[in-house]
């Protein structure tokens, strides 16, 4: 699934605290791991801003030696590594580099040298989720903090299906990480609640009518998760439909209920559209969720409408 990963680290003890998690997905997979550094030469500057070549040095030779502590520490455990250190605006760099470097999965640590904040990610992280159109993982950097390289295992597996085939993309997947670490599977499916924009009582007949229709959208959803079930191959896998006026509270609830070690989900589901990198429910796991979460990207780069805000950009460029 996954021949090459990223792992950007910028020197802080927060953002290694996606290190545990490298180690388990290399070993997985058996994947090629970058450990990218990238420094903003313009964040170092002197009076008159002009920068001052020995200080640059110093800081490139420091982020050197960092990575290569780094790439010991891991060979220690037998994850074999390489690193690159390169200049700019960070979450660009991480980008480029992974496009042009065939990059299966970047994994991202929600917070780094920074600090914590109230966010729930960094603006660094922000940006890279917006523009790197590939599959991401998030590392709540202010919840995991494992004490060792080893032993991590994905246990409790979160996958939500709506039925469409862009939500299934992440089946390989889940289903490589069931088999690699013996993980029990929860597939869950939320059926909306249906809502009728009128401020007066209900009638008994359009009760009747949701019932029915709540009815028909269950049992289709059971034959289907039942179906689904059925590639895993294994005993190891629960079941859950839920009926909701908010489905993403509803899954965050499950979350929480069943202790999952780990969300998997697809960036777009039936409703998604390429204008935006991610649909409502992969943004609401983005934003609010506090487990480490994999995204997977349903669409290629070339299929995403580009912003207003890239547009100009790209026309302003160089003036």
């Amino acid at each position: 699934m996954f021949e090459h990963i990223l792992l950007p680290l910028d020197g802080s003890s927060l953002a290694e605290r996606v290190l545990p998690h490298a180690v388990s997905l290399t070993g997985a997979f058996n994947s090629k791991l970058t450990l990218l550094r990238v420094i903003n030469k313009g964040s170092e500057k002197g009076e008159g801003n002009i920068i001052n070549p020995m200080a640059w040095q110093m800081r490139k030779s420091e982020a050197e030696a960092y990575l290569k502590s780094v790439k010991e520490h891991l060979g220690e455990v037998g994850i074999e590594s390489e690193i690159k250190i390169i200049e700019g605006n960070p979450p660009q760099q991480i980008c480029d580099f992974a496009h042009n470097e065939q990059v299966d999965l970047i994994i991202l640590s929600s917070h780094g040298s920074s600090g914590v904040s109230a966010w729930n990610i960094n603006s660094t992280v922000q940006k890279v989720l917006l523009r790197a159109y590939m599959p991401v993982m998030i590392i709540r950097a202010y919840k995991e903090d494992y004490g060792s390289l080893t032993g991590l295992q994905y246990d409790r597996l979160f996958l939500p299906l709506d039925g469409s085939k862009r939500a299934e993309c992440i089946l390989p997947l889940a289903k490589s990480i069931c088999k690699e670490q013996d993980s029990k599977v929860f597939m869950t499916h939320i059926i909306e609640e249906p809502s009728l924009p009128k401020q007066t009582p209900v009638s008994e007949e359009i009760s009747s009518l949701i019932e029915q229709l709540r009815e028909i959208n269950f049992e289709e959803a059971k034959n289907y998760l039942d179906q689904v079930k059925e590639q895993f191959k294994t005993e190891n896998v629960e079941t859950i439909i839920q009926c909701s006026k908010k489905p993403s509270i509803a899954m965050h609830n499950i979350i929480d209920r069943e202790q999952i070690d780990l969300v998997i989900l697809s960036a777009h589901g039936h409703s998604g559209e390429s204008r935006w990198p991610y649909g409502k429910i992969a943004l609401s796991f983005i934003v609010y969720g506090t487990t480490p979460l994999i995204i997977l990207q349903d669409l290629a780069p070339e299929e995403f409408s580009k912003s207003l805000a890239e547009k100009f950009s790209e026309q302003t460029k160089g003036h």
